[in-house]
């Protein structure tokens, strides 16, 4: 492969009916045919599997990359909108959780699997964009959703009443970001929204970051997510790179 080309295709057990595809071309690699020749292996490499349609994501800073997607037929299916909260700028939240909700860490209740298992079943399909996805079995959701390389159980929040797991919060870390968190997930079951079960664990994250030494948190909500993007805006956080997401056909050629 050359130097600054990179495809990537990856079939998610969530929507197996398209492939999720990455295509990068650096700058300097760019308008010299890279890029429509990856998007034709993809497509190849679709075509093998009985699949015909394509997902992309493209920052919405990078009209180059989102123009090359629409001559192609690819049209937006959603929008994400960055969020990024500068812990410098802020000042350790309160963690109070609603009576009778304790805040704890996954590390601390390794047992809460099964239960935060049933909280992600019921709000995973109320997030705008993700309706008809689906939740995986719960062996491989707990594998893929909270066991990969950038899932910590210290760094996961669990918001716990009496016996019943009612909601929880994780980050998504990497080694090679050791000062910037990303939001992964924060999942409440309907019963326990607006009751300030989310606030609790936006906070309880806020506060292990600060107490480990990140500077940063980002994170990125779908447009119509309204409740969690208000709730991102009470603490502080602010207007980052966001990604647009198109569906589009498998090359003809």
């Amino acid at each position: 492969m050359s130097e600054g080309w990179s495809p990537v295709g990856v079939i998610l057990p969530q929507r197996p009916g398209r492939v999720l595809t990455i295509v990068t071309v650096l700058a300097r690699q760019r308008r010299r045919g890279a890029g429509s020749a990856l998007y034709m292996a993809i497509s190849a490499w679709a075509a093998g599997r009985g699949l015909s349609e394509l997902e992309v994501a493209v920052l919405d800073n990078d009209p180059e990359s989102l123009a090359f997607a629409r001559r192609r037929g690819f049209v937006r299916e959603r929008c994400e909108l960055g969020a990024v909260l500068r812990l410098a700028e802020i000042t350790p939240p309160g963690v109070e959780p609603p009576a009778g909700v304790e805040i704890m860490t996954w590390a601390d209740r390794p047992e809460l699997a099964s239960g935060m298992y049933e909280v992600a079943l019921e709000a995973e399909p109320d997030i705008p964009g993700s309706e008809d996805d689906e939740v995986e079995p719960f062996g491989d959701w707990l594998a893929h959703d909270m066991q990969g390389s950038g899932d910590r159980p210290e760094a996961t929040f669990v918001a716990v009443a009496g016996q019943e797991v009612v909601g929880y919060a994780k980050f998504s870390l990497t080694a090679a970001q050791p000062a910037i968190a990303h939001h992964d997930l924060s999942a409440v079951k309907r019963a326990w929204r607006g009751r300030g079960v989310a606030r609790a664990l936006k906070a309880a994250q806020v506060n292990w970051a600060f107490a480990n030494g990140y500077t940063e948190l980002r994170t990125r909500n779908e447009v119509r997510n309204e409740p969690i993007r208000r709730l991102n805006a009470r603490f502080g956080y602010r207007p980052g790179v966001g990604r647009i997401y198109l569906t589009g056909p498998i090359s003809a050629s």
